[in-house]
């Protein structure tokens, strides 16, 4: 059996399992630790990018690809009579923007991601078809701006009143391992697969050389950490919501949510304020809890503001909500780029360009900031957003030119010669790429 007949096979199981799931939803699954066989481990080595930081054991994918054939016979024999275990997670941290803290990563073994990616397609075959419609994040053939779409029609088409900005506290490192497997436990029986989720989590975080083992929290950079969250989420947030919290509500109560970045709309107040305070009781018994200082009741009233009250404004993964009016005089919801995340960027692209402006020639450069502005134009293209684009263009524009003329002692070109030189090399436009509002 070739390659592409292998990946075939290993794909219609993975379909097979989904086509269950979505068939039945109360199907339990106890046969899944012979999907991690030779010809799968392969599959997902190859599916692993090479360039990844290396774990504890120093290990990269071309070290492991050396002996391959051996070392996937190996790992799968050791899978089978339970004698596989994972290696301590490398804990780095990365800066956040402009000393707001850290953000902690962990870095697995080159071997272990290998079985972490297997653990992911299955539990991502099992669990996908039974989302809700509310989820968005990290999901196959759904994305940031499917759910930035998805809550601007539905503000677009509908009256509400308030708007429940949710911020969960350290949402992935306060996940109850317990309570996650108990989740877990309701679809599957498997005992060996379940197994493996319990030594998954008991790995461990080296943190500056000593090993740290916790009951909650799952890594942030782990293969499996998007499901797995998504899965807990899926349990105690949504499902509660559709199942529970709308049949207790006078109006309609609409969720949207990417990972851990949600928001509620409500279309009375008074449900609002209910909502807001079940959803701490609920999160209180899965060992969650509210930001209280960050999760708040955003006043959105179309109809008031068409009474001249004042509303407010909220942020959805780095876009602003706001009301304003379309060029016909109607109001309407309308987007823009977080204040603070454009101006975090800003401060990135000249802190980068001053660290460059010597180290390639011109026009690799300038080749390299077009990259990045298309990377924002690309996120950031969205409808009646194009100003807020065309400012950020206009502004890193100027940056590149600040720093370009600082090449050496003397001033490299003025502004028209710069102009010269863009017109025969036009840095990208800014323009539309995401519609959010279909007839």
């Amino acid at each position: 059996m070739d390659a592409t007949e292998i990946q075939k096979s290993t794909t219609t199981k993975l379909k097979r399992i989904a086509w269950l799931s979505s068939k039945d939803p109360t199907k339990r699954f106890g046969t899944l630790i012979h999907h991690f066989n030779e010809e799968s481990l392969r599959i997902c080595f190859n599916e692993l990018q090479a360039k990844k930081a290396r774990g504890s054991d120093g290990v990269d994918k071309v070290q492991y690809g050396e002996n391959l054939d051996e070392n996937l016979r190996v790992l799968v024999q050791r899978m089978k009579t339970m004698s596989y275990r994972m290696g301590p997670v490398r804990q780095v941290q990365i800066p956040k923007d402009y000393g707001k803290g850290v953000r902690e990563l962990g870095i697995s073994n080159f071997e272990d991601k290998i079985i972490q990616k297997m653990t992911h397609k299955i539990l991502e075959s099992i669990y996908d078809p039974l989302f809700l419609e509310c989820s968005y994040g990290f999901r196959p053939g759904r994305g940031c701006h499917d759910a930035i779409r998805a809550l601007y029609e539905h503000l677009y088409k509908n009256e509400v009143e308030v708007v429940i900005d949710v911020d969960i506290a350290n949402f992935f490192g306060t996940i109850s391992h317990e309570k996650l497997k108990e989740l877990l436990q309701t679809k599957i029986t498997d005992q060996k697969f379940m197994r493996y989720i319990s030594r998954m989590f008991r790995t461990g975080v080296l943190v500056d050389g000593d090993l740290a083992v916790s009951e909650e929290g799952v890594v942030q950079g782990s293969l499996c950490s998007p499901v797995l969250s998504n899965i807990y989420a899926h349990e105690v947030i949504d499902s509660w919501i559709e199942k529970v919290v709308k049949g207790h509500c006078k109006g309609r109560v609409e969720m949207f949510r990417y990972c851990d970045d949600m928001v509620i709309c409500c279309q009375y107040q008074s449900d609002a304020e209910r909502v807001k305070e079940a959803l701490n009781k609920r999160l209180a018994k899965f060992s969650l809890a509210l930001n209280q200082e960050k999760t708040r009741l955003v006043q959105f009233s179309k109809a008031k503001a068409r009474q001249n009250i004042k509303q407010e404004a909220f942020d959805f993964l780095g876009f602003t909500f706001y009301l304003g009016k379309s060029q016909r005089g109607i109001l309407i919801p309308k987007v823009k780029t977080n204040g603070t995340r454009l101006r975090n960027k800003l401060k990135k692209v000249s802190l980068w360009a001053r660290k460059v402006r010597n180290k390639a020639p011109l026009k690799e450069i300038w080749k390299a900031f077009g990259q990045k502005l298309e990377g924002h134009i690309q996120y950031y293209g969205v409808s009646s957003n194009t100003k807020s684009v065309q400012n950020f263009r206009d502004k890193t524009i100027r940056i590149m030119f600040k720093w370009l003329n600082r090449r050496s002692q003397r001033k490299s070109f003025g502004w028209e010669k710069f102009e010269l030189f863009m017109s025969r090399h036009p840095a990208p436009k800014a323009r539309i790429c995401h519609v959010l509002f279909r007839n």
